[in-house]
């Protein structure tokens, strides 16, 4: 009588993988410990996810893509595709993403272009609700919040902290700077300074982000200043480059005055008014 063979010892790697039975997932592709694929994913050759990082159920990931530890991407969504971009020929262009990030349903996220760097970059700590867009060769900084359908176009930027309401359209090229917010369904076609608020369509200035300032722990010196500095640059009639002058007179030892005039000096698409 034939015994059965003895178990064998587990040889594999001490990392743990869950990856449901129904997901295609690509033998060369890259995942770390703990990092849970859902039912029906696919992942592709290039991809690199980190530890720690849960990958829902449909969701689609191709390219030369990777996301960072203790990412969460819910179903449907679909990250690293090739860019909507009639220019792009099939070159190997990248999508890099930080860590902690959240991607809610049907978000889109973009590979970047040879013509714009190559690479679209997202940092860590955001929030991309559902049917979220980000384009090709975009850059997004830390703790942005993107609302329900909000869209950006290529090349955009996002500062750290900025906020985009639900419907909100940014052209190419737009430069969104910290702790900007902007309110639901507004088209953005003109660059938006750091901490303030826009809204509309087109988009134009309604004064600063206070509650953001506050929430983020400004001291009321530092409100006070930006106030003032955005009364001489969209206020008083002076040109960008004589509201300057005085801004830097007044409040010339202020980091985040000198980060508002600096921005609005260095816009290439003009800001918003």
């Amino acid at each position: 009588m034939s015994r059965r063979p003895l178990p064998q010892p587990n040889l594999l790697p001490t990392r743990i993988v869950n990856i449901h039975p129904t997901a295609i997932i690509h033998p060369h592709a890259s995942l770390d410990q703990d990092v849970v694929i859902g039912p029906y994913a696919v992942v592709g050759e290039r991809v690199r996810v980190a530890k720690g990082s849960r990958i829902g159920a449909h969701v689609v990931i191709e390219g030369e893509t990777e996301i960072g530890e203790a990412c969460t991407v819910f179903p449907f969504a679909s990250i690293g595709t090739a860019p909507q971009d009639l220019k792009y020929k099939g070159e190997p262009t990248r999508l890099t993403i930080g860590r902690g990030n959240t991607f809610r349903e049907y978000v889109t996220l973009h590979r970047g272009t040879a013509q714009g760097g190559g690479q679209t970059r997202i940092g860590d700590d955001n929030l991309l609700m559902a049917y979220a867009h980000v384009a090709h060769d975009c850059v997004l900084g830390n703790q942005i919040v993107m609302a329900n359908a909000a869209t950006l176009g290529g090349h955009v930027r996002l500062g750290d902290h900025a906020i985009l309401g639900g419907l909100v359209g940014v052209h190419q090229f737009v430069h969104i700077g910290a702790y900007a917010i902007v309110g639901g369904g507004a088209i953005v076609v003109q660059d938006v300074p750091p901490y303030v608020r826009v809204a509309g369509n087109h988009a134009k200035l309604y004064g600063l982000n206070l509650i953001g300032l506050k929430r983020h722990d400004f001291s009321m010196a530092q409100i006070a200043a930006l106030k003032g500095a955005y009364k001489l640059l969209f206020r008083s009639g002076l040109t960008v480059r004589e509201g300057a002058q005085r801004i830097r007179a007044q409040w010339g030892d202020q980091e985040a005055v000198e980060s508002l005039v600096r921005f609005v000096e260095q816009s290439e698409r003009g800001s918003c008014r």
